[in-house]
């Protein structure tokens, strides 16, 4: 008996002491995000592409979504199948890349490696924070920031979207608790089997 209390203990110890080593997003006193710094050395799951030419010129998302899972959130992820509470998952816009031998009516461009989309300057970052402490109100405790939907330099700090503009279609067609790992290999091939 003792020896299966023991081991109990154990596995809650190890659960514990694994899900806390998550690092997570800071937070100013206003309740405003810091931009991450180094989001482009985390864990790269991969690049949606939703262009303009194949949604009636007017796609939601037209841009390269690069997309960056922090390290340590991957980790947990991997082990468990599940996002840890502090999971980041960073996503950084890229414009197509454009000149004067692209297609006017498609956008795909010819370059050395053929005809294709191409990726050209950055034009905004943007973060998703699970935290279900903080963001108790919202669905799954997941919370989205906006760093500008510019060029770099992006705002050092940025306050959360209301839930309705992402969380609902995260809610309705994401795969995985608010995250959408079926259009991400990377994420899909993680997953404990």
């Amino acid at each position: 008996m003792l020896k299966i209390v023991f081991t109990l203990l154990s596995v809650f110890w190890a659960t514990t002491a694994f899900a806390q080593n998550i690092n997570e997003a800071t937070f100013n006193a206003d309740g405003a995000v810091n931009a991450p710094t180094d989001w482009r050395k985390w864990v790269f799951v991969g690049t949606p592409l939703t262009p303009n030419a194949l949604n009636g010129g007017e796609a939601a998302f037209p841009e390269f979504h690069n997309v960056y899972v922090e390290p340590s959130a991957f980790a947990h992820f991997e082990k468990t199948g599940e996002w840890a509470n502090g999971t980041q998952i960073a996503k950084e816009l890229v414009l197509l890349r454009s000149h004067d031998g692209c297609d006017e009516d498609t956008g795909a461009c010819f370059e050395v490696s053929g005809q294709g989309y191409f990726q050209g300057e950055f034009a905004g970052l943007e973060l998703t924070v699970k935290d279900t402490d903080r963001f108790s109100d919202e669905p799954g405790g997941w919370a989205y920031f906006s760093f500008g939907h510019k060029a770099e330099p992006y705002a050092e700090t940025a306050t959360a979207f209301p839930a309705a503009s992402c969380n609902a279609c995260h809610a309705a067609s994401a795969e995985t608790d608010f995250v959408f790992t079926q259009f991400y290999p990377v994420l899909r091939a993680a997953m404990p089997r």
